[in-house]
């Protein structure tokens, strides 16, 4: 496909042979049988030129790039989290070309995220011990895993005397 799309044109199984024999040796039929099973699953399209076919790619690299991008994503279990890999993982080339793919499709850039509010300096001096005996006790959050609602009624676990209701009930 790599020798299809590099032409954008339709190719002969004689062109395609003569390009891949300047970097290895290969046979005809080897060729003329990738180029045939490439065809029967639909990745080129292909017409007859006196007893030869000439072979044709029916989608683009980049379709066809965009189209594997768009299915390894939706069968990911947390697709917000692989694009923040994804993201990760590019360069600051890819991230550019993604800027301009995106205003290219129209979507608008985000703006800078906004600082957050300064506050005003106190005046007396920051004593973390000080700060501490200052602060309002606060409850520590419930943390026991077998909790599971504020009222100890409505949580069976919690009133060993109630059975739960049966469903349809």
């Amino acid at each position: 496909m790599t020798r299809v799309w590099k032409w954008n044109r339709p190719v002969t199984v004689r062109e395609v042979l003569e390009d891949l024999q300047q970097e290895r040796s290969i046979a005809y039929t080897t060729v003329m049988t990738v180029m045939d099973n490439l065809h029967q699953k639909g990745w080129v399209r292909r017409e007859a030129e006196g007893r030869a076919y000439r072979y044709e790619a029916v989608s683009t690299r980049a379709a066809y790039a965009a189209a594997l991008m768009n299915d390894a994503w939706s069968q990911s279990d947390n697709p917000a989290a692989a694009l923040v890999a994804f993201f990760g993982m590019m360069s600051e080339e890819q991230r550019k070309a993604l800027r301009d793919a995106a205003r290219i499709v129209g979507i608008p850039e985000s703006p800078e995220p906004e600082a957050p509010p300064r506050t005003r300096p106190t005046t007396e001096p920051t004593d973390p011990v000080k700060s501490a005996e200052r602060a309002e006790p606060t409850e520590p959050p419930n943390t026991r895993p077998d909790t599971q609602a504020e009222n100890p009624t409505d949580n069976p676990t919690e009133n060993p005397g109630s059975a739960p209701e049966a469903p349809g009930r």
